[in-house]
């Protein structure tokens, strides 16, 4: 049974406890939480479980390092001839997902950060990165973003934390 038809036979059933000012603010809770707290979206999305080798293997293979580097992949692009550094891993504050990750290999123009936009967007605001749709396999996605996924360490935020 699921949370709502759950929720619902509760209500039913425990109505004779509650007056109708309690049950409407009850009922109310209740249905943010479930359309709030539930990401209907993803549900059933799941890729295989990638190889970390592997994907270190996708990412020199598919030169990405003639545009990023990676701790122990070192960036072989060359400025001269426009070429951009962007280092990817490290230090961050939050976790990079497995779903921010695909999005940006198969849409790297979905979210470029504010810093790097005149550096790394085209006059009409798309990403530069080439797009490697069309030449990657599934494997090698779920293998490059596995390899990217662990090179992100998390820390904690710097400076004064607000508790609201």
């Amino acid at each position: 049974m699921d949370f709502i038809h759950f929720y619902i036979s509760f209500i039913q059933t425990k109505n004779d406890m509650f007056s109708d000012k309690k049950l409407i603010v009850l009922s109310c809770m209740g249905m943010v939480l479930w359309a709030f707290g539930c990401n209907m979206e993803s549900r059933g999305f799941a890729l295989p479980q990638g190889s970390i080798e592997e994907g270190k293997k996708t990412f020199i293979s598919l030169n990405c390092n003639q545009c990023h580097s990676v701790a122990d992949i070192r960036w072989t692009g060359d400025t001269e001839h426009g070429d951009v550094h962007f280092r990817l891993g490290g230090e961050t504050e939050h976790k990079k997902t497995y779903g921010e990750l695909v999005t940006s290999v198969i849409n790297p123009s979905h979210k470029i950060a504010r810093q790097y936009r005149s550096d790394l967007t085209t006059e009409s605001g798309n990403s530069k990165m080439k797009n490697y749709n069309d030449i990657m396999n599934v494997r090698e996605l779920v293998d490059l973003v596995t390899f990217l996924q662990e090179e992100y360490d998390v820390v904690p935020p710097q400076g004064p934390h607000y508790v609201y």
